[in-house]
């Protein structure tokens, strides 16, 4: 059977870049970069991925060049291109462009790979190096104003991309991978894969056999899918299923969630309230004791507590049902953005890590290597995840839920210590004044930080805010400085737009704020405000950030939509598109009327992942 070689250089997309092949009706492995040639001999082309490394340092990726002398098609992606230009004599350089976000380009729609497109294309750019004179034998095939943005040499059918085109921002990206595949390469097989439901439950099957199992349930489509694969695959009386109640979880959702999960079929539901266990313990990772939760601020490490204390209370019910710690399996919804982002080494070898998502913490790696964990959905993205649910019969509430991250609230409150804030320079207050002046806008960078994704690696920068008019604003106009914003100030990677008040005199300032239950209970509430008024808005995730940002009162609010299909990019709703400004209108006009006297500001994400990442923290 045909094969397709995609060689890993730590990419955020990497696995995208894998299920878009597999979608595309072609066989794929996944190899690290730095495979010998002669292991892909049996492979009639290869796709080098992004990567979070830079060919203009000492940690640039070392391969086997080669495999440019196989005699079989090559695209390079990103990191990728650059790493097929330098190896035929081209210049790549650090101080051209760095873009980061969706971006308009050219196309020479006479090469292969663009065949039957039209010369300008929406792209999605995340770099900070670029090909500075192309290599011997390449033309430019595409440009972003006037940097190169593709190359290719037709002959030896070898093409770079700097943009991704697997990814959705890339409007016709699979257009080119289908162009690359078919009309490049050849291909004429059309592979298709085993049905996923009866491939996991023998999965399930083969690794439990008659054991006991644990499974995590949020009361997302995550972890509903791998408790109705569990029923199906086990002895029902095998299965017990934790719902915890971190103290973290929306306007009364824990009620909502553990009646819905008695419609699986499962028979032995527990639901644990751990709050204050959450709250005040004090965990150890690789030696070191952090926390306790209510005294952190470092968004990673919030993360770890979490995670750590969430196995910790599943080894604590086994041990109260008397089950041997050892022979019992957990069961996680896990997704493969979930360990692409925690830069899992089993997943990638050189993939940073952009934040510690719950289901991925040293702990839980500890169990993976005794292999006590069962992952069904570790192959899959979230849309894929939906697809299953669907075809297990779950119902539509729960198949279209919104995603709910397993940390809850305790990441959307963005925490602060004004002790450890650094001071914006002077230039990046000329910079972002010179970007937006004669647009009507003002704007103010604050030394308060949220986790972004940029060049595949993570950023930890500041946020932007802008104002001009309020809700009348103009929403290209805004998103476009945004992205330029983002682009030209090395320091932020996210931008929000005031819908609530304008020509502020004063400059906003950041206040100490810690996890605690004035600032939760606060968050629930206006939360459940904005969920309620959006919920008929077309996105695929909308929620509150409570950010300790004002004048006089001491929070503001963000409000945060995600249009997306994989999680793994994004961007925001737009305003008169997918959400309604009379759905907005009423929210800002909710949180006034409720929390006038303590929310400032009231905030509309317009960032795109990349440079932001969907979450703030």
């Amino acid at each position: 059977m045909e094969k397709l070689a995609i060689l890993d250089c730590g990419g955020q997309y990497t696995k995208v870049i894998d299920r878009r092949v597999r979608e595309l009706g072609v066989k794929s492995d996944i190899f690290p970069i730095n495979v010998k040639s002669e292991d892909l001999k049996e492979y009639q082309a290869v796709i080098l991925s992004g990567g979070p490394n830079s060919i203009a340092s000492n940690e640039r990726l070392i391969f086997d060049e080669k495999i440019f002398e196989l005699g079989i098609p090559v695209l390079g992606i990103c990191y990728g291109m650059q790493l097929m230009s330098d190896h035929f004599g081209g210049v790549v350089d650090s101080n051209v462009v760095k873009e980061y976000g969706q971006s308009e380009i050219w196309v020479n729609t006479s090469m292969p790979i663009f065949e039957g497109l039209q010369e300008n294309q929406q792209v999605l750019m995340s770099h900070g190096d670029t090909v500075k004179v192309v290599p011997n034998g390449f033309d430019v095939i595409a440009k972003s104003g006037n940097a190169i943005a593709g190359i290719g040499n037709k002959e030896k059918k070898m093409y770079g991309v700097q943009f991704h085109p697997e990814v959705d921002l890339t409007e016709n990206g699979m257009k080119m991978l289908e162009n690359f595949i078919r009309k490049v390469a050849n291909y004429k097989d059309f592979y298709a894969l085993e049905d996923r439901i009866e491939t996991s439950i023998k999965m399930i099957q083969e690794k439990v056999k008659d054991n006991k199992i644990i499974v995590l349930v949020s009361g997302g489509v995550d972890s509903a899918v791998t408790a109705a694969l569990l029923t199906k695959a086990l002895n029902p009386e095998n299965i017990y299923a934790i719902h915890i109640d971190s103290g973290f979880m929306r306007k009364n959702e824990s009620d909502i969630i553990c009646e819905n999960l008695k419609q699986l079929g499962l028979k032995n539901l527990i639901r644990e309230n751990a709050k204050d266990y959450f709250l005040n313990t004090v965990v150890e990772v690789k030696g070191e004791k952090i926390g306790p939760l209510s005294d952190t601020i470092d968004p990673e490490k919030k993360r770890q507590i979490i995670g750590e204390i969430f196995i910790r209370i599943a080894n604590n019910v086994i041990e109260r049902l008397g089950l041997d710690k050892e022979k019992t399996f957990i069961a996680q919804g896990t997704l493969r953005p979930d360990l692409i982002e925690s830069g899992n080494p089993e997943i990638s070898g050189f993939a940073h890590k952009i934040k510690t998502h719950h289901n991925d913490v040293e702990i839980v790696r500890e169990a993976r290597k005794k292999g006590l964990i069962v992952e069904t959905n570790s192959d899959w993205h979230k849309d894929e995840v939906r697809k299953v649910a669907r075809k297990l019969g779950l119902a539509e509430e729960i198949a279209s839920r919104q995603p709910f991250p397993g940390p809850g609230l305790a990441i959307r409150l963005l925490c602060h210590d004004k002790a450890e804030e650094v001071e914006i320079s002077k230039e990046e207050v000329e910079k972002l004044s010179e970007i937006l002046k004669n647009t009507g806008e003002k704007g103010f960078i604050l030394p308060i930080k949220s986790v972004g994704v940029q060049g595949d690696c993570r950023s930890y920068r500041n946020l932007c805010l802008m104002e001009g008019n309020k809700l009348d604003f103009d929403w290209k106009e805004v998103t476009t400085k945004a992205k330029e914003i983002t682009d030209s100030i090395s320091s932020i990677n996210r931008v929000g737009y005031i819908l609530n008040t304008s020509n502020i005199a004063d400059t906003p300032k950041c206040f100490n704020m810690k996890i605690e239950d004035e600032n939760i209970e606060l968050l629930r509430e206006i939360d459940s405000i904005v969920t309620h008024n959006l919920e008929k808005a077309k996105v695929n995730q909308t929620f509150a950030v409570l950010i300790p940002v004002g004048i006089n009162k001491k929070y503001s609010i963000a409000i945060r939509t995600f249009v997306t299909n994989d999680f793994m990019t994004g961007r925001p709703g737009e305003i008169g598109k997918e959400v309604t400004k009379e759905m907005l209108e009423k929210s800002v006009k909710e949180i006034e009327d409720k929390f006038k006297d303590k929310i400032e500001f009231i905030i509309y994400d317009v960032t795109s992942k990349p440079p932001a990442t969907c979450e703030w923290q």
